[in-house]
């Protein structure tokens, strides 16, 4: 049984493409289960698939015994695939958006699958700890091709002691473009410890982007201001054209690169409410 962590550091653990285990106290969180295999095809609905081109570093069988629940940004075969819905607990809470929800109860029997619309929040406890989790805005295309892509989250995991301060933020962006509706979380919520963000400039057939390239993650950290950065979703899949480099590129150029935090797939990142970070 992992050692309990102190109320003032959460440890993240990078699975891989956009899943982690979030560790706090005694909670666990599971974030976008995607657990397929190099050569594996991820369906991303209307006839296209996109191939796996890494290993994840844990398979789903190896999840720890009490994940306390799943926080799934959308219904993509990247982020929610089919080992994690033949292999994932049933009763396992998945919080997730309305859309989603309603299609992981009626279909694939996870009873408590919940929507959560913007700026609405559900709070899980454990222990001495708890995270309000709330649900922040997010677009996975703009134009006409947003009508054709399913709607998506971003998350805020706000961790504290139960019936005490929140001790840190984390933001979990979602597969979101960047638009200027995610100014409001800024607004909102101007203390963020550490935004976990989905790069990858996710292009589809037409050269149709539907995630945040390296410059538009930049410019995002920018509009948020948070202590630390955890880029994530970058290199896993085939339908990604801009690398971690490009991130990493503008990140220097703006002068926030040492606020950049490295882990790769296997690895594990505590951070602490002082925006301290170990990575192991």
């Amino acid at each position: 049984m992992a050692a309990v962590l102190p109320d003032d550091a959460v440890e993240i653990s990078f699975i891989g493409n956009a899943t982690t285990l979030i560790r706090y106290g005694e909670l666990t969180l599971l974030t976008d289960p995607n657990f397929l295999h190099r050569g594996d095809h991820a369906y991303l609905g209307h006839g296209l698939f996109a191939r796996r081109l890494t290993e994840p570093a844990l398979d789903v069988r190896d999840l720890p015994g009490d994940l306390d629940a799943v926080v799934l940004s959308h219904l993509h075969g990247d982020h929610w695939d089919r080992v994690a819905r033949r292999h994932l607990d049933r009763s396992l809470p998945v919080l997730t958006t309305p859309h989603a929800a309603r299609r992981l109860r009626v279909r694939d029997g996870f009873r408590r699958a919940g929507g959560l619309p913007t700026w609405h929040s559900h709070t899980l406890v454990r222990g001495a700890g708890q995270v309000r989790v709330t649900a922040l805005p997010g677009r996975h295309a703009l134009g006409p091709l947003r009508r054709l892509l399913p709607p998506v989250m971003g998350s805020l995991l706000e961790f504290g002691p139960v019936r005490g301060p929140v001790r840190l933020r984390l933001y979990v962006s979602g597969d979101t473009l960047l638009f200027d509706g995610l100014d409001e979380i800024a607004r909102r919520y101007p203390d963020i410890t550490l935004a976990v963000l989905h790069l990858g400039g996710t292009t589809l057939p037409g050269g149709w982007m539907v995630t945040m390239d390296g410059a538009q993650g930049a410019e995002l950290v920018d509009r948020l201001r948070p202590r630390l950065t955890l880029p994530v979703h970058y290199d896993d899949y085939s339908v990604f054209r801009s690398p971690l480099s490009a991130f990493l590129t503008e990140a220097q150029r703006r002068g926030w690169a040492r606020t950049v935090v490295r882990c790769e797939r296997g690895r594990r990142a505590r951070v602490t409410a002082g925006a301290e970070v170990h990575v192991g």
